[in-house]
């Protein structure tokens, strides 16, 4: 199918929405089942409206990413300390391992 062609069908198939968006068949097939992605299916046949896909890419413009809040008991300290108690609770005496007291051996 030709650009022009392309242009002129409202519908995309899989392949042809695969070279507009410059993504793998596989991942679209997997977005398409978990409705992740604006899609019809006709007798088990996946087609993608192109206005619909320019919206849901649009729609990725204006996502802000998420603003994560940090909560301190103690309002007081400083980054430093609280750095320096974030390695005591991670890290242990034994060669600066970082795995969880429950799942290192006990040495008696």
């Amino acid at each position: 199918m030709s650009e022009q062609e392309r242009n002129k069908t409202p519908y995309f198939d899989i392949k042809a929405l695969s070279a507009y968006l410059q993504i793998k068949v596989s991942t679209l097939y997997a977005w398409s089942a978990q409705s992740k992605i604006p899609s019809i299916k006709i007798h088990g046949v996946i087609r993608f409206r192109k206005e619909e896909i320019d919206a849901w890419v649009e729609g990725f413009r204006n996502e802000k990413p998420k603003a994560i809040m940090l909560r301190f008991k103690d309002k007081g300290c400083d980054i430093d300390s609280l750095i320096a108690k974030a390695k005591r609770n991670v890290y242990n005496d034994t060669r600066g391992e970082t795995r969880p007291e429950s799942a290192q051996r006990k040495e008696k």
